[in-house]
Parts: structure tokens; C-alpha cells; sequence
């Protein structure tokens, strides 16, 4: 076992959900680093972007880096990185929001690929308008996750894309030549902005960076949840929890002019696209928007309405595991009496956990989704 393999070895997902079947760290991360050793020395400033829980971050600093610049989306993911850095006694790292800050002059930068084209097109296109001209990307991932479409999509950005050969089910693309500073292209084309007509809401335009879940489209699952607005009861304020692009949270305060709404996300990407859904459409006085752990900071007790379309996967894999941490959380942050407005995959039986909060009743239920409200003892 080499030094970084036992590096590896060492890490842990926590505070992100904990479970034999999920690891921190998998072959793509030590492909990446390893082609990225391929390259020469490294150099002594490195970007690290979609470090799920520090294996690129640590690995980086292993193999020669002296500083790096992480940008991960969830917020969990960096406090799993601080953890394990703790843990073992790394520094010279620093979390970076996805902006030119972070890639301002890199000319090195390690990418874990996004599952979303969306978010990698957003990379794309801020690494190709900021970094040094002479950088290199090196994006590894699952093979099972890639596609032609990731190389495509960076040849949309960089004169030079080439993927690797694969290696235990991984791969990598590497890309360098940046179009956007040698053609004149745009610095960014995002965040994107969509108007849809909602019933019982009107007008509303969704705002939405890449890797915000279902985009600047209504997911299925919230219009699910969107059709019972009308039943929801009279509250003075609410919390739109895991709240996407905000689309829940911004409706409920169009249709409800006195409501107060506290929108929350992991998701810098969710939390970013929220607070430009609610300030496009004037409500940004009464939607704040706050990139947290779940309803950390929220009192126990002391809501009376939360509304939740909460994820089914856990990166790539399906995992009930965060929404049964989010279900757990609203029941915790519920006053007596409260009521939780979930809407969840059919299939995945939710109901035994909600009935542990409260009475629960099911409002409406089709092929795919089922609307329930719990009303907290």
C-alpha cells in the first residue's frame, strides 16, 4: 500500500451520511491525481473542484501541491474535508466560492466530473474565462457516469480534449487551450433564467446555476407538492428546506403576500440559484436563503410549516439516507402543531419515518410520487 493509498484509507464521509456501502474516496480520485503527476511536477498552486469528501483536496497536497483553492458544492463535503484534515494534521487548503477567485491563474486544475452537463459547462466555461492561458484540466469520474457529451461539452471550452485510457472502471479527460480568452467568448453564460406559469401562483422565473438540481425546469416531485398549496395551512413564516432553485419557497411567498420563508440548502449551486429565483421575482425581502446543513441554526420547535421534495441519491448512488436526516431535522424544528409538507418517490416508503413525527395523511398519490402532511404532536 503506497503513502496516499493509506491516505485514502483514512478518510471518512462524516458529517455526510455514514454507511458500509458508500466510501469517501474511489478509483477516479487516484486516477485523477495520478494523470495529473503524469504531467510533471505539479505546480505549487493547485484547484481542486467537486472534492467530495477531501481524497482530491488531501491527495493534492500529498503528491507535492503547496496550496489549494476547493471549491465543493455541498457544504457537508467541505466539512467532511476539514474533518479529515484535521484528523490526519493537513493544511494549505481554502475553500473558494465557484467563481474567478477560484481559478483566477491556475494553471493546474483537478476536477471530480459533475453527473450534470449543466455544471460542467458552468466549470467549463469560468476555467476557460479566468485561468492562466496554459492550464490544464485534469476530470476524471466513473466510466458507468460518463459520456461522449462531457467531451464534447469541454470542446465547447478548450481547443484540446483527449480522454485516458480506463483504469478500475475510471476515467479521465484532460483539456487544455482555453477558447473563451484566445476566441472572445463570453466569460460565463450562467446562471440561466426560465419563466413558467404555475397554477394557483402565476408568473414565477426560475433562476439556475449548473448544478442546482432540475435546472431551470419545475421538477415533477414540486409540482407535485406546488398543486396542494392552496390546502396548506394560514402560517406567518415557513421554511422551504432542501430547497433547489428555491421554486417551493418563492411560490408559497407570491401566493401568500404576509409569509416570511427561510429557504435552505447543502447546495452552493441550490443556495446561489434561490436567492436569484426570489430576488427575480421581488420577494427577496421575505426569502432568505441560507446554504446550511439541513435546518442547522433553526430552533427546536419553532416552526410551524415546513415544506420538503427531499433527494433520493446520494451522489450517483440512490440512498434514502439524506432524506431521512432532512425528515428527521423538520421533525425536530416543528412547534406542536406544526405540519411538514413532504412529497417523496412511491417507492421509497417514507411514511414510517413521518409517522414518528406526528399524525400523518396522505393528500395525493400517482405512478411516481406521494404528497403526505404530518402534523407534529
Amino acid at each position: 500500500m503506497t503513502d496516499r493509498d493509506a491516505l485514502f484509507q483514512a478518510l471518512r464521509r462524516r458529517p455526510d451520511v455514514e454507511d458500509p456501502t458508500l466510501q469517501a474516496h474511489d478509483a477516479s480520485d487516484a486516477l485523477i491525481l495520478d494523470q495529473a503527476a503524469g504531467l510533471g511536477r505539479l505546480p505549487a498552486d493547485v484547484v481542486v473542484i467537486g472534492d467530495r469528501h477531501g481524497a482530491l483536496t488531501l491527495g493534492a497536497l500529498h503528491d507535492g501541491a503547496e496550496r489549494v483553492r476547493v471549491h465543493q458544492d455541498s457544504i457537508v463535503g467541505e466539512r467532511a474535508l476539514d474533518a479529515n484534515a484535521a484528523e490526519l494534521g493537513v493544511a494549505g487548503f481554502e475553500h473558494r466560492p465557484l467563481d474567478a477567485s477560484l481559478v483566477e491563474g491556475a494553471r493546474l486544475v483537478l476536477l471530480q466530473l459533475p453527473r450534470s452537463l449543466d455544471a460542467l459547462q458552468e466549470i467549463a466555461e469560468l476555467v476557460a474565462a479566468h485561468a492562466d492561458e496554459r492550464v490544464r484540466v485534469v476530470a476524471g469520474g466513473r466510466v458507468k457516469h460518463m459520456s461522449m457529451s462531457m467531451t464534447a461539452l469541454l470542446g465547447g471550452s478548450f481547443r484540446s480534449v483527449h480522454a485516458s485510457l480506463g483504469w478500475r472502471k475510471s476515467r479521465v479527460i484532460h483539456a487544455s487551450g482555453p477558447r473563451h480568452q484566445a476566441e472572445g467568448m463570453p466569460a460565463t453564460t450562467w446562471p440561466r433564467r426560465r419563466a413558467h406559469e404555475l397554477p394557483g401562483v402565476g408568473r414565477i422565473e426560475l433562476v439556475a446555476h449548473g448544478a442546482a438540481f432540475a435546472g431551470t425546469s419545475v421538477d415533477i416531485g414540486a409540482q407535485a407538492l406546488l398543486a396542494q398549496l392552496p390546502s396548506m395551512p394560514d402560517a406567518a413564516s415557513a421554511i422551504d428546506l432542501a430547497c433547489g432553485t428555491g421554486v417551493l419557497g418563492t411560490a408559497l411567498a407570491l401566493a401568500r403576500p404576509g409569509i416570511r420563508v427561510l429557504a435552505t440548502d447543502a447546495s452552493a449551486a441550490a443556495a446561489a440559484s434561490a436567492a436569484g429565483t426570489a430576488a427575480a421575482n421581488g420577494v427577496a425581502d421575505r426569502v432568505e436563503v441560507r446554504r446550511a446543513d439541513g435546518l442547522e441554526g433553526v430552533p427546536d420547535a419553532s416552526a410551524p410549516l415546513i415544506l420538503l421534495n427531499p433527494p433520493f441519491h446520494i451522489g450517483a448512488a440512490v440512498h434514502t439516507g439524506a432524506a431521512e436526516r432532512l425528515i428527521a431535522d423538520a421533525g425536530g424544528a416543528l412547534a406542536p402543531g406544526g405540519e411538514l409538507w413532504c412529497v417523496w418517490n412511491a417507492h421509497l416508503g417514507y411514511r414510517p419515518l413521518l409517522t414518528r413525527i406526528g399524525e400523518t395523511r396522505q393528500l395525493s398519490r400517482d405512478a411516481k410520487f406521494i404528497v403526505t402532511a404530518t402534523r407534529r404532536r
